[in-house]
Order: C-alpha cells, then structure tokens, then sequence
C-alpha cells in the first residue's frame, strides 16, 4: 500500500450510475439495510460519502406525485377576487387539497389560472 497512488474518494467523480431496469430483482430490504449501515459509517469515514450518496440514490422508489389545479375569476363578487383550487395525488391516492381566495385581484382568466398554477407548484415541490 505504500506504492499506491493515493486519491480522494474510491470511485470517479464523473462515473455515471443508470438503473438496470432489465436486471434480475434484488432484495431490497438487504440493500437498503447495507446502505443505511454505511450511510451510519460517513460520519467517521468522510471518503465514502460521495459512493454511499450515489448508492443511496437508485434505492428511492419512484412515486407519481401529480398535482391539479383550477381558478375561478372572479368568483367573490364583493372583492372580485379568485379562489384557487387543487388536489394532489400520490399514484392513485389522494395525499392534499386546498381552497382558498386568491391574495390579488386577477384581470383576466389567464391571470388567475396562472397564479393558481404556480401554487400549486410550489405546494407539489414542498410535498416532493
């Protein structure tokens, strides 16, 4: 080991992982078992972060996280303000709803969809 050519982590920083969809199935109770115990070992071994991280990576199972939204303009004929709804689902399963007014008044339709829309973006990107 005195030789050896000395380096920061034990893989290249541009190694790119892709999942083997095509592969045999693998027990993922054991793996995500063995990432979890080196995940507890990066508090004392730094060099290993970067390989448990990119590891760590493909054990996530992938949800279809998918949002929905609407407005009304105008809908509250005493301030003429917009109220915003959406819905969230996880697959198949609602996960959150909302209604609310909207803080402004929008000009038109497009102005009230468009605000509504971006709630419900940010909302879907707290929930992610």
């Amino acid at each position: 080991m005195e030789d050896s050519k000395e380096i920061d982590t034990p893989i290249a920083t541009t190694t790119k992982l892709d999942m083997d969809e095509l592969g045999l199935s693998v027990d993922q109770k054991l793996y995500r078992g063995m990432i979890g115990s080196l995940l507890y070992l990066t508090a004392s071994r730094p060099n290993i972060v970067f390989n448990v991280g990119l590891c760590a990576r493909f054990q996530v199972v992938i949800f279809n996280l998918v949002g929905y939204a609407d407005a009304d303009y105008a809908g509250f004929l005493v301030d003429r303000k917009s109220a915003s709804g959406m819905a969230y689902f996880l697959g198949s399963c609602l996960v959150s709803w909302a209604t609310k007014k909207q803080n402004l008044v929008a000009l038109s339709t497009a102005e009230a969809e468009y605000v509504v829309a971006a709630s419900c973006c940010a909302q879907l990107l707290w929930i992610k």
